[in-house]
């Protein structure tokens, strides 16, 4: 029995339409103000996680609400494949599931289907740039490259800028760069400025996601000052992890980078994107994120245009979960694969 239609979910966009985008607006970046990176120093680690803590337990979505909820999650996914056995045909098949996240007969069945659900992205290494563009072409979904020497950037200057050159000449429409973790460590904040700024620039009209390795930076206030100087630096988004680091993204870090994207858009009137990464894998934990940019940022922010989760194996449980509210069923997650 069909359920009631989605479109009056709480994180709907007025018009009722899921809409697939590229970020709207390009932050220009700011000159470097270490007097503002300095305040990083005052980050509270035990507020931050009691803060954390109380995020997925105070919001509590149900049935078609949650349906709602996990559908809008599907549109803000950066659907990902970042292994050293993808193929050109791996690759397709991904692109197929980005076009069509949700199988049509559970659209059927919640009443979705005049929804438009599409991922917000595919994102790829650059060497799988081209059959993704390919397989994507006339979706309007775009195609994310890693670059800059993922997943450690630990190669020479030259090769992370001439990564990125090549990525956007096979098509890549955002590129995830990921910035010196040894800047941040030895608090070379300048350095961390102007590689970060060099990146910017060379991505041109390309939007560019900053990975700050959260898992990598010791502290949270060195996760605060990172998001900082990257912001400052023209960063459109900036990202958790790279999904290869130990620890990846959790909801203590995402705290303390969203709420410095909330103070950059107080002190310069630009908002900038936040994408989790690594280690999402299960649906409820897709609400736990939106619940957070959804009480720290507002309603703005939830969009594919400022809002990514980073992850693959995630919508196969979104999937079942979204079976189960329009039939009171789990079903096997070999019925909702992911290539």
């Amino acid at each position: 029995m069909a359920r009631a239609s989605v479109s009056v979910a709480p994180v709907a966009p007025a018009n009722g339409q899921a809409q697939v985008t590229t970020p709207r607006e390009r932050n220009a970046g700011t000159p470097l103000d270490l007097d503002w990176v300095h305040e990083a120093r005052f980050t509270n680690r035990s507020a931050t996680e009691r803060r954390a803590a109380t995020l997925p337990t105070r919001r509590t979505v149900k049935k078609d609400w949650q349906a709602a909820w996990l559908l809008r999650a599907v549109t803000c996914l950066d659907l990902t494949t970042l292994q050293g056995d993808d193929t050109p045909g791996n690759v397709r098949r991904l692109c197929a599931k980005a076009r069509q996240p949700v199988r049509q007969d559970i659209l059927e069945r919640l009443g979705a289907t005049h929804l438009p659900i599409t991922v917000g992205a595919v994102c790829v290494y650059h060497n799988l740039v081209e059959p993704a563009v390919e397989a994507l072409e006339g979706s309007g979904i775009p195609v994310a490259a890693v670059s800059t020497g993922f997943p450690a950037g630990q190669t020479p200057m030259a090769t992370k800028l001439a990564e990125i050159r090549a990525s956007l000449a096979a098509g890549a429409s955002e590129i995830d760069i990921v910035i010196s973790r040894a800047h941040v460590l030895t608090g070379d904040y300048a350095a961390l400025y102007d590689e970060v700024r060099a990146f910017r620039e060379t991505c041109g009209e390309a939007h560019m996601k900053t990975i700050i390795a959260t898992g990598e930076l010791g502290t949270l206030r060195n996760v605060r000052a990172a998001s900082l100087v990257c912001m400052m630096a023209g960063a459109d988004f900036i990202k958790t992890s790279t999904g290869k680091e130990p620890t990846n993204a959790t909801l203590p870090g995402s705290l303390i980078m969203v709420r410095a994207a909330r103070d950059y858009l107080e002190r310069t009137g630009c908002r900038v994107g936040f994408k989790p990464a690594g280690g999402i894998r299960t649906a409820k934990q897709s609400l736990d994120w939106l619940a957070l940019m959804k009480e720290e940022l507002g309603d703005a922010w939830l969009n594919a245009s400022l809002f990514r989760i980073g992850a693959s194996s995630l919508l196969t449980d979104i999937e079942r979960q979204l079976w189960h509210t329009a039939t009171g069923r789990y079903s096997a997650a070999h019925h909702h694969p992911v290539p």
